[in-house]
């Protein structure tokens, strides 16, 4: 049951989503600006020249003979962009904790005063209505 399609598309988006797979692939052929511009106004106008056929057996023989094309023309190594799920950064969001702003170098803490003012306050402030809501940790600390 796991490939069941969640959605169904249209011919106009199966369309859609052909023609920009094609646009991946002539960008994965061809690097240089001025070449992959030329190809994919190609590309565009091949798109264009189908866009009014009213007949929809022959525009899903058309759709069907794209994507054949598109799979015979397919790059052996695609691009791929670094957040997305074949990408290589996929999933590096790394957190950074509150507390690590706490040991930067004092050079670096003068860059944002206003920042860093309004942090140890807030830090005070957080302090004393922590220990007033619990006394009995201020007593832990005091006692080591």
């Amino acid at each position: 049951m796991a490939n069941i399609p969640s959605e169904l598309l249209s011919h106009q988006q199966k369309v859609c989503r052909l023609y920009k797979r094609a646009m991946r692939c002539v960008e994965d052929w061809f690097h240089k600006t001025h070449e992959r511009r030329y190809q994919i106004a190609l590309l565009r106008e091949r798109f264009d020249k189908n866009k009014d056929i009213k007949d929809l057996k022959y525009a899903k023989y058309l759709l069907k003979e794209g994507e054949k094309e598109y799979f015979s023309k397919i790059h052996y190594q695609p691009i791929t962009f670094a957040e997305s799920i074949t990408g290589g950064a996929y999933g590096r969001e790394c957190y950074t904790p509150d507390w690590a702003l706490d040991y930067w170098h004092p050079l670096e803490k003068a860059m944002y005063p206003k920042y860093f003012a309004r942090r140890e306050q807030m830090k005070d402030e957080y302090l004393k209505w922590y220990f007033e809501t619990y006394p009995e940790e201020k007593k832990k600390i005091d006692n080591h």
